[in-house]
């Protein structure tokens, strides 16, 4: 990943858990810490108004999500850590871009098609979540991001900004904007508690920083078959899948695929290696939430650099448009 530029952002809309570290977080730290670029890593709070309209809730939540990129390790002397809210100059952008960004585009986006599928209209569509894309694609296009690390579910909205750039840079036989290309780490995704995708909208989630207890009981609960211990199990179930994230003993998983072992005593394992897993990141997650002014300190300083490239992205398309000098 030497000489790319990477960012990424993670929506601060509720507790972070086992999906978002393993689609988003996890990926994005280990590709911003192995480039020789500086990396854009942001909060993305605006985007999080669609969802979210409890102010203390929101503030509460990105920090949270400042603390979870800090305890897995992120490197902020490297990367160009900051809140989306803080940096004035995407939500310009994002208005110069509506200007190239055909209607028929963002009719397709998947957010939108699935709300008029679940209501047959868009009645209950704000223009927040209709123009969602063009801001993610500012997000993106105003940092001149070459590589975006995202989850499965997310690749088009990559696809969506490297259109709205080719749109933008054909009409002026210009390369004013820097086409963006996606990063998946992973081609699944982490199941959730009820067999659906791990996802805070469906409340089947296993929070990353919840108590040890809390974790065991949500372990507990996995829905299972009727199967005996004796009898071979299912590489597709939750359980083992989950088992096979976390790298519990190769022989214990051969031993209860092969029926050597129950569902309840597996479930104990996971659980015990999950916290065990968890247990350095906690401590680093709970001591940073007790100093939000250290984490605020991070951001401050991540937005004057972050401002500062987003400027200059705002002011060639400025130029190109001929709306300066």
């Amino acid at each position: 990943m030497s000489g790319k530029r990477i960012l990424t952002g993670v929506k601060p809309t509720g507790n972070p858990h086992l999906g978002n570290l393993y689609g988003a977080i996890l990926p994005a730290i280990k590709k911003a810490n192995e480039s020789d670029e500086p990396s854009y890593i942001f909060i993305a709070n605006i985007h999080a108004l669609n969802g979210v309209k409890d102010p203390d809730f929101l503030r509460d939540r990105t920090y949270a999500v400042a603390a979870t990129f800090l305890a897995f390790g992120l490197d902020v002397n490297k990367s160009i850590f900051y809140r989306q809210s803080d940096i004035p100059e995407i939500f310009e952008l994002t208005s110069l871009l509506m200007n190239y960004t055909p209607k028929g585009l963002m009719n397709r986006a998947h957010a939108y098609k699935a709300i008029l599928e679940r209501d047959g209209n868009d009645d209950n569509v704000n223009m927040g979540l209709y123009t969602y894309p063009i801001l993610m694609a500012a997000d993106i296009l105003a940092m001149q991001s070459n590589i975006v690390p995202v989850g499965l579910d997310q690749k088009q909205h990559i696809e969506i900004a490297r259109d709205i750039a080719n749109s933008f840079n054909s009409m002026y036989k210009k390369e004013v904007l820097t086409l963006p290309m996606e990063f998946i780490e992973h081609q699944d995704s982490i199941m959730g508690l009820d067999g659906r995708k791990m996802s805070k909208s469906y409340g089947n989630t296993i929070e990353l920083f919840a108590t040890e207890e809390d974790t065991k009981k949500k372990i507990m609960k996995i829905p299972t078959d009727s199967l005996l211990p004796s009898d071979k199990k299912s590489e597709d179930s939750i359980l083992y899948k989950l088992m096979k994230m976390f790298n519990v003993d190769a022989e214990y998983m051969k031993n209860f695929i092969d029926g050597g072992i129950g569902y309840g005593d597996a479930k104990k394992v996971l659980a015990e290696t999950v916290n065990n897993y968890l247990r350095p990141y906690r401590a680093k997650y709970n001591e940073l939430m007790q100093n939000k002014s250290q984490i605020d300190e991070y951001l401050s300083a991540g937005a004057i650099k972050a401002r500062a490239t987003a400027s200059e992205t705002l002011k060639k398309v400025k130029q190109t448009l001929g709306l300066i000098g």
